[in-house]
């Protein structure tokens, strides 16, 4: 009974991993864009789907141990030594195509966000100048010839 709950675990962490990998790129097209007004929420989406991963990730841990008392494996097995200790093919096939998936998804889930993480970089760098250039004289006039303004304040946009 367990290894059913295990697998329909494995497939619920599967579609959290897809669903923060599609919340990465939401950010990722976001930070490309250079629009920081939604970038809270995406943000916070991406913290929510974490949540749920850590969660499931509990959950799994749980089964997982319940399947290696049943087949005879360590408590503590992963899931790839799971997949030694399966008594069937058809389970060794099941957890070994998990496996495979979830792997794939963490690592494009790793470069997604190792790409952010360079963009966001880049961000900060491109504000910190910004502000470190707002002390500068800006050369702004009328049309007239005339000075337009002698004050520093400047628009700048800090929601992201």
């Amino acid at each position: 009974m367990g290894t059913n709950e295990l697998s329909m675990r494995l497939w619920h962490e599967r579609e959290l991993l897809e669903m923060l990998l599609f919340k990465l790129e939401v950010q990722h097209l976001l930070l490309a864009a250079g629009s920081g007004r939604w970038m809270h929420f995406a943000t916070h989406e991406i913290e929510q789907v974490l949540d749920r991963l850590r969660t499931t990730g509990i959950a799994r841990v749980v089964d997982a141990a319940a399947v290696a008392e049943e087949w005879g494996a360590p408590e503590d097995a992963t899931l790839r030594a799971l997949i030694e200790y399966a008594p069937s093919t058809a389970w060794r096939d099941v957890f070994t195509d998990h496996l495979r998936v979830l792997t794939q998804l963490v690592a494009e889930i790793g470069q997604l966000r190792d790409s952010n993480v360079q963009q966001l970089g880049a961000v900060m760098r491109a504000t910190q100048e910004t502000i470190a250039g707002l002390g500068a004289d800006t050369g702004e006039y009328t049309t007239g010839g005339v000075r337009a303004r002698t004050d520093a304040a400047r628009i700048i946009e800090t929601e992201m």
